[in-house]
């Protein structure tokens, strides 16, 4: 065990957040997910009987998000609705993102079909076992920037 670390966050799970670059995305799916078609040989890390939520929480405690881009979070838009419609677990999910974007950044709902090609060219997928359909989001990484003093 490590002090401050997620207990969520497996060995396997910290490695990947480790080797992600600037801008790569993870894909954090509920457990209805096609996550093995869609990596086609990428990681595939699993966190049975984790909700989204807790799974976010997790990830977000040591991962920045992306600062220069307006979305660094998109989530798969419920079929059949318009948006602004939010699913329970895309609310109590957005909730936990919300404070981490900066001023001017949102969350952007991405219609199905173009949520699976974006999750093709992730860096990696995490399963959860969220069980609410539609219950999908990618995080793009961002960077931690020291103060650099001439």
């Amino acid at each position: 065990m490590l002090k401050g670390i997620n207990p969520l966050l497996t060995p396997e799970l910290l490695k990947v957040l480790m080797e992600m670059g600037h801008d790569d995305a993870l894909v954090l799916a509920d457990a209805n997910f096609t996550a093995m078609s869609i990596a086609a040989g990428k990681p595939v890390l699993r966190l049975p009987g984790t909700s989204m939520a807790q799974a976010v929480q997790a990830v977000t405690s040591v991962l920045p998000l992306a600062a220069d881009m307006d979305h660094p979070v998109a989530f798969m838009q419920v079929s059949g609705t318009q948006s602004p419609y939010l699913s329970e677990v895309q609310r109590d999910v957005l909730a936990i993102l919300t404070p981490e974007l900066l001023p001017g950044q949102t969350a952007q709902a991405v219609e199905r079909f173009a949520f699976y090609d974006r999750a093709r060219a992730a860096y990696a997928i995490v399963l959860t076992g969220e069980r609410q359909p539609f219950g999908n989001f990618i995080l793009r990484k961002g960077v931690i920037c020291e103060n650099l003093r001439p």
